[in-house]
């Protein structure tokens, strides 16, 4: 370490807490961390001061200082009322050491020491785009640098030449210049753009609140609501019999959420005679989380109940596929949808023009590790080094008929799912053994107000993504009521990577350590290369050590989570860009508190999102079956307020007359 602190250089990085994101700045010593900018420091001495702001109440104004003294780096904690820990221990002051982890209220911080760090910060997190055709996760995909952008009218007919037309780089579009393109133009009243999930609800409100089927029209790549759902869930590792992160009444296909799921499977299971499992159900709804795990459906079961309420409310009429290009205002206060049509022979092009947009893309990409990225677009080896979200079951059949190492990256919900999948490739081929590679250590969970989460093998727990009072209870008041500087620091307290606390996957981790087939290593990654027997080698800067340890392994998962960013979907990137839309600091889009874009409303034209693009604004677990009804309900009422064409707001009476249809399976 030099002695000239002006040289003194080092690298943070953390996860944010709410997004899941990864924070890697490069940064000169002196280094103050706090909640407020204004309140740290400026310089300290002669010296200028890196100051980094941490959205968090459990954060203090100004929390933390990192300087040099002599020939060492020390932490100083500025009396805050949380303390600082270094590698788990609570300390007012103390040397820092190469790869030591700071934790600071939500925010767990690696330190990172360099000679020569490079001019510019390593990349974000790299991401996999879904293939614009089949709607798959395709690792060969790669980002436009920007949203495509129509250039000027050339001599060829417009319907030939490009599309979208000249026409969309206007603010608004006339009604004759589409018509003057020759394609084919369909008019709605409402539309939806994704046809996933968030869409489905979106109908489900509308049909159930009086509005036919041919008044709606729902554009996507895939029939069935749920399918690339459905294909991540499969990818990783959660099969039609396996259940998912769900609560008991979070019923995509029924807002009254009665009967719940598990009401629904205590039935099936009693009408096989399967009292003890029925009742068992029932147990834990009522005595979750304090008496019994908590309760979620098996994936199939969701599935079922979704097939059947879309043939109930007509989705097959509403459905159209379309991959869509462009959203703009028109002229006359509505909306205009270029999409492509296609079929087994060719690609067509067409318009949707509607007064009421409701968009619902899901997560428009997957996160993957950069470094993992490198390799594979070095070695073009995608088999061994896989995202737990692309189809990757090559993996556990290799394992249980060869046996192997599997490097896993990530500790959230889907790391648990593939330590379970790899358990049991385990008991046909005992020689499998899993290297589980994280930042840093997780020594105790994140706290708020009173409530602290458990950890245990650096696991930390929570039975749903959020805590469940951000669904229906105090916490969602609580969000909704808060400024957006308040929003950011709620959300960084409530987030963070969590898992479920199953008895199960609690048991295989502690077996696993006591067995020696499961190891925890914690270290930051240098490079992921080949070797001469095609195995992936890791080498990492392991924590407490100064020098470079080797990981040999047969397979890499990477575990680390799913991307939300409005920049990694061209067409999201494309509208935000032309009408100059405000985002969140996480790269999310604004919304208002009934999910209304609010920049995009047209004279009585009202534009609506739902869904992980909208994590920042009024609700916290916006990308859950629960979320995406609740977003669809506020969105559908004020729509119904606004006496949006044969929408009827929904009140006691018709509401059980409603659910009666419901429960008799007839159309609304």
């Amino acid at each position: 370490m030099t002695n000239s602190a002006s040289a003194v250089r080092i690298q943070l990085s953390w996860e944010d807490p709410a997004s899941g994101e990864q924070r890697n700045p490069i940064l000169a010593v002196p280094i103050a961390l706090g909640r407020e900018f204004a309140q740290m420091p400026a310089t300290f001495g002669e010296q200028r001061v890196s100051r980094i702001v941490l959205d968090s109440e459990a954060v203090s104004r100004y929390h933390t200082l990192i300087q040099v003294e002599g020939a060492s780096l020390v932490v100083i904690d500025q009396n805050s009322s949380n303390s600082t820990l270094v590698n788990g221990t609570r300390q007012s002051r103390s040397l820092l050491t190469n790869g030591d982890t700071l934790q600071i209220g939500p925010y767990q911080i690696s330190v990172t020491f360099a000679v020569n760090f490079p001019t510019s910060p390593p990349p974000a997190n790299s991401t996999i785009l879904f293939n614009p055709d089949t709607d798959a996760p395709d690792a060969e995909l790669e980002l436009p640098a920007s949203a495509p952008t129509p250039t000027p009218a050339s001599p060829a007919p417009p319907a030939i030449a490009e599309f979208p037309p000249p026409a969309f780089n206007a603010q608004q579009v006339s009604i004759d210049d589409l018509m003057m393109t020759g394609l084919p133009i369909q008019e709605f009243d409402y539309a939806t753009i994704g046809a996933g999930l968030g869409s489905f609800v979106w109908v489900d409100l509308l049909r159930i609140g009086g509005v036919r089927a041919e008044q709606v029209v729902a554009l996507g790549m895939e029939p069935q609501p749920y399918a690339r759902y459905q294909r991540l869930c499969r990818n990783s590792q959660i099969p039609l019999h396996e259940r998912l992160r769900s609560n008991s009444d979070s019923c995509p296909d029924n807002i009254w959420g009665f009967p719940s799921y598990a009401m629904r499977e205590s039935w099936h299971d009693l009408l096989h005679g399967q009292i003890g499992a029925a009742l068992s159900h029932l147990w834990q709804v009522f005595a979750e989380p304090s008496f019994a795990q908590t309760y979620t459906p098996r994936s199939g079961n969701v599935f079922s109940s979704l097939d059947r309420e879309a043939k109930r409310i007509g989705w097959e009429k509403i459905y159209q596929y379309g991959r869509v290009r462009a959203i703009r205002q028109t002229t006359d206060g509505r909306y205009v949808i270029a999409y492509s049509r296609s079929s087994a022979s060719r690609r067509d092009h067409a318009f949707v023009l509607a007064r009421y947009i409701h968009l619902s893309p899901g997560y428009p990409a997957i996160q993957f590790l950069p470094d993992l990225q490198e390799y594979r677009e070095k070695t073009k080896d995608f088999k061994s080094v896989v995202n737990a979200y692309e189809a990757h079951d090559h993996i556990y059949q290799h394992l249980e008929q060869h046996g192997g190492t599997v490097l896993l990256r990530g500790r959230g919900i889907v790391a648990s799912r593939v330590v379970q999948r790899i358990y049991e490739a385990r008991q046909r081929h005992k020689s499998i053994a899993v290297l589980h590679l994280l930042r840093s250590p997780k020594p105790q969970g994140n706290k708020f107000e009173l409530a602290q989460r458990c950890v245990e093998n650096h696991y930390e727990f929570q039975p749903f993504n959020w805590p469940k009072a951000c669904w229906g209870g105090e916490l969602r008041t609580v969000l909704e009521q808060a400024d957006p500087q308040q929003r950011l620091r709620l959300l960084a307290d409530w987030g963070g990577t969590t898992t479920a606390d199953r008895t199960d996957w609690r048991r295989i981790v502690k077996n696993g350590i006591a067995e020696g087939w499961y190891q925890v290593i914690f270290g930051e990654v240098e490079r992921v290369e080949q070797d001469a027997q095609n195995k992936t080698v890791t080498y990492i800067q392991e924590k407490g050590t100064q020098g470079t340890v080797k990981l040999e392994a047969h397979f890499i998962v990477d575990a680390t989570g799913l991307d939300a960013k409005v920049k990694t979907n061209p067409l999201l990137d494309d509208f935000v860009t032309h009408y100059n839309l405000p985002l969140h600091d996480n790269g999310r889009l604004a919304v208002a508190n009934n999910f209304e874009v609010a920049g995009m409303r047209n004279e009585t034209g009202r534009f609506y999102a739902a869904g992980a693009i909208t994590l920042g604004g009024p609700y916290a677990a916006v990308d859950s079956f629960l979320g995406l009804q609740y977003a669809a309900l506020v969105a559908v009422d004020s729509l119904a307020a606004a006496r949006a064409p044969k929408l009827n707001r929904l009140n006691m009476v018709n509401s059980l007359g409603q659910w009666v249809k419901w429960v008799l399976n007839q159309a609304p």
